[in-house]
């Protein structure tokens, strides 16, 4: 009995692709990740879907899941003792979770759903089994969340934001 994961249609990560390629801004997913390596990457990931005004990640939390947005917008905000600090807004094609993921540090800010969003999760776990099984492709991802990562942290008001 095989323990490799049962893949998803390729039709499922196509709006996802498609997002990524439509995304204009410096810190895209477009770069360095080939579409038969999305295609092995999305059996590794799961959809979710988040309706607007819901927390996705809180400030402080452990958890380490990467979240892909194929559709809606968050906004990234950091809590202090005088309240709120919009730090970013993170659209289709983008990334959100990336700092927690590598850093297995706290998270630094919230994310919450702007608008009703689909999103694709990538866990700690599943990314182990990705670079166990796909040695190559996780590289290919970790190599592009690097970049996304030190483009972020080159811009004070968004280096908070790598979440």
């Amino acid at each position: 009995m095989s323990t490799a994961p049962a893949p998803y249609a390729k039709a499922d990560i196509q709006i996802l692709l498609k997002a990524i390629a439509s995304d204009t801004t410096d810190t895209t997913l477009a770069h360095g990740i080939t579409s038969a390596q999305w295609d092995v990457l999305a059996a590794y990931m799961q959809p979710m879907d988040i309706a607007a005004g819901r927390i996705l990640i809180s400030q402080g939390a452990e958890d380490r899941t990467l979240y892909f947005v194929e559709s809606g917008m968050l906004t990234v905000h950091f809590e202090d003792a005088t309240g709120k600090i919009r730090l970013a807004a993170v659209g289709a094609g983008s990334v959100v979770g990336e700092g927690g993921f590598f850093s297995r540090m706290a998270r630094s800010a919230t994310v919450q759903a702007g608008s009703a969003c689909r999103l694709w999760t990538l866990s700690p776990m599943r990314f182990s089994e990705l670079a166990n099984r796909q040695p190559n492709v996780a590289l290919a991802l970790a190599m592009a969340l690097g970049a996304i990562m030190a483009r972020r942290l080159v811009s004070n008001r968004r280096r908070i934001a790598v979440t």
